[in-house]
């Protein structure tokens, strides 16, 4: 097996370099990797659906779509991630014990009674550290799981807040959970560059594993493979599945209801609703908006280039504009 600590904190980077590894490389890997604060979405989410877009624009944080399912999380830089690529052999898939119990073992040196709990977390008094998720490609499966380490719990909360009153669909919903840092439970203080060095030292004794290092040729195949996909709307976004999205505001100008038929994260059907007064025909700016992506950037370069108040008066472009999300 092959050992690997990459040292990259770039979010679209580590996902494409963990779907370069399940592809490419013909053999047993495990990666250790931390992100710079991120927002991770599971395969089958609709991303618009799990993030607090206002909160993730206002501080610039990344929202990238891994292959496997489950849920959304927030990474930062004191969250650790941890990789398993191994052959798919008949006890592997949805046996996230098998790929855990290292993890665990490296908390049993540390004094700390780490336990897997429910499907895919592990948990230290009852409390959640470490979410794992799968995916199978051919005859190979990728385990992937995080480890808070001493990860900013408030912005986790905050990134991905969201009300769920203004979708309607049926992709994968994410559960939230009560959670622990690892660090509150370490007797002797260390940092998480010596949780993460202690874990290798941990798989290069007890395993029968190699440190590998990434070529230049590995680095520029990763990097196509982020321009390619995981860098796009169309991944990130894009995927998301077929989704009805309703939102309500009150202002000067009266109320005004949106709904939105979204697929493939493009406007298929728009409705505008409300007791606003406008000069022209409100379906003027629908036919104008169908079609386009549900994205901020999108959807404001289209009302950008039509006078707001001829649809809408006293109400201004901002305010419509945050009704779309």
């Amino acid at each position: 097996m092959l050992v690997i600590d990459n040292k990259s904190t770039n979010p679209y980077f580590n996902l494409a370099f963990e779907e370069y590894i399940l592809k490419k490389v013909n053999t047993d890997a495990f990666m250790l990797w931390i992100n710079e604060p991120a927002i991770i979405v599971g395969k089958n989410q609709n991303t618009l659906a799990q993030i607090n877009l206002e909160y993730v624009k206002e501080h610039n944080i990344p929202v990238v779509r891994r292959l496997s399912g489950g849920g959304a999380v927030f990474h930062d830089l004191g969250n650790l991630n941890f990789t398993f690529i191994s052959d798919n052999s008949k006890d592997s898939f949805v046996n996230f014990g098998k790929f855990t119990k290292p993890i665990i073992e490296v908390l049993k040196n540390l004094s700390i009674d780490a336990q897997l709990s429910g499907r895919n977390d592990l948990t230290i008094d009852g409390r959640k550290f470490s979410g794992n998720a799968q995916y199978i490609y051919k005859d190979k499966i990728l385990h992937h799981g995080t480890l808070l380490f001493k990860t900013n719990v408030s912005k986790l909360s905050s990134a991905l807040k969201v009300e769920p009153s203004k979708f309607k669909d049926k992709g994968v919903k994410s559960v939230s959970s009560r959670v622990t840092n690892i660090s509150e439970h370490i007797k002797d203080p260390m940092d998480i560059q010596e949780f993460k060095d202690m874990i290798l030292e941990h798989i290069l004794a007890n395993y029968d594993a190699t440190p590998y290092n990434l070529s230049h040729e590995d680095i520029s195949n990763i990097e196509g493979l982020v321009n390619e996909k995981y860098g796009t709307w169309e991944w990130n976004f894009g995927h998301s599945p077929k989704y009805n999205f309703r939102k309500h505001g009150r202002f000067k100008g009266g109320s005004i209801e949106i709904h939105l038929n979204v697929e493939k994260g493009i406007i298929q059907d728009i409705k505008i609703y409300g007791d606003f007064f406008g000069k022209k025909d409100i379906k003027e700016l629908e036919a104008a908006l169908a079609g386009v992506k549900h994205s901020f950037i999108d959807i404001k370069s289209v009302l950008v280039s039509f006078n707001i108040q001829d649809f809408f008066a006293n109400i201004t472009l901002d305010e419509i504009l945050n009704l779309f999300f």
